[in-house]
C-alpha cells in the first residue's frame, strides 16, 4: 500500500463541528513529552518554541492547560497552514477522506505519526526541537524508529511530501523493501538552477495531498501526472525523486 507524509502546521485551530475517530497511537508518549515540557523553566521553553513574546505568552498559558488527549479535534482539519488551505479538507466528499485516512500520515513533533481524523488539540512542538526526555537530547533520539516502524506498516511505497524537518524521522530507519520517494516542487532561477521556494513547496504539497485523494492514486508513477501550475520533470526525476517545476 502506498502512504504519503505531510508536515503539521505550526498555526492550529480547534474543529467544533466535526468530531474525530481515531486515537493517536503514541498518545502516552505525548503526555510524557507535555509533562518534559512543563518542567522546564520559561527561559528554556522560549528556547524550544523559537517563537516572539506575543506566541510564547500565548504557549505558556496553552500549556498550563494542555491535555493531549482531552477535547481533541482531527488532526486534518486542525492544522491551518497553507499546506491544509491548499488541500483544503472542508470541501473533500466522504470517499476523498475516506482515502486521505488509509493513506496520508501526518507527522508530528508531539504526537509522532497521525492519521487524519486522529484527535489532537493545538500544541507547539516542532520536530527539530532540542527537548531532553529521559535522555534522548531530541525529539528525533526520543522518536528514534518507532514513528518509521509504525508508517512502514503494511506499506510497500512512501511518498514524502514532508520538510526536510519532519522526513528526517523516518529517513533513518527505511525499510528496503519499502520504495520511499522525495517529491521536489522548484522553478528555475535567473541563471537556469532550479530551486525550492518554501511558500510554493508549502501551497504546491497541500495541492498535491488533495489531488491524489480526487485522484485515488495507488501507483507512485500516477503522480507524475500531476499538474496544478507544475509538470514533471523527466530529466532530472528518477526513482527516488520526483521533480515539478512550476510554471
Amino acid at each position: 500500500m502506498l502512504k504519503i507524509i505531510l508536515s503539521p502546521a505550526k498555526t492550529m485551530r480547534r474543529e467544533e463541528v466535526i468530531p474525530p475517530f481515531g486515537i493517536p497511537v503514541f498518545l502516552n508518549e505525548a503526555y510524557e513529552l507535555v509533562h518534559s515540557l512543563k518542567q522546564l523553566s520559561e527561559t528554556e521553553r522560549a528556547a524550544i518554541w523559537k517563537c516572539s513574546e506575543k506566541l510564547r505568552k500565548e504557549n505558556e498559558e496553552r500549556l498550563r492547560e494542555l491535555d493531549p488527549g482531552r477535547n481533541p479535534s482531527p488532526a486534518l482539519f486542525s492544522y491551518s497552514g497553507l499546506a491544509y488551505s491548499h488541500l483544503s479538507p472542508e470541501s473533500l466528499s466522504d470517499l476523498q477522506l475516506a482515502y486521505l485516512q488509509t493513506h496520508l500520515r501526518i507527522l508530528s513533533g508531539l504526537y509522532g505519526i497521525l492519521r487524519p481524523m486522529d484527535g489532537i488539540v493545538p500544541y507547539r512542538l516542532e520536530m527539530g526541537a532540542a527537548l531532553r526526555v529521559n535522555g534522548a537530547e531530541d525529539l528525533y533520539a526520543f522518536w528514534n524508529r518507532r514513528i518509521a516502524d509504525d508508517l512502514q506498516k503494511d506499506c510497500d511505497a512512501v511518498i514524502d511530501l514532508a520538510s526536510s524537518e519532519y522526513s528526517r524521522a523516518v529517513r533513518p530507519y527505511r525499510n528496503p523493501d519499502v520504495r520511499f520517494i522525495e517529491i521536489v516542487f522548484a522553478e528555475r532561477n535567473a541563471e537556469g538552477k532550479l530551486i525550492t521556494k518554501g511558500t510554493f513547496a508549502k501551497m504546491a504539497r497541500g495541492r498535491m495531498t488533495r489531488w491524489m485523494a480526487e485522484e485515488e492514486i495507488e501507483d507512485p508513477a500516477q503522480i507524475r501526472a500531476f499538474q496544478n501550475g507544475y509538470r514533471y520533470l523527466e530529466a532530472e526525476s528518477n526513482e527516488t525523486r520526483y521533480v515539478f517545476q512550476r510554471q
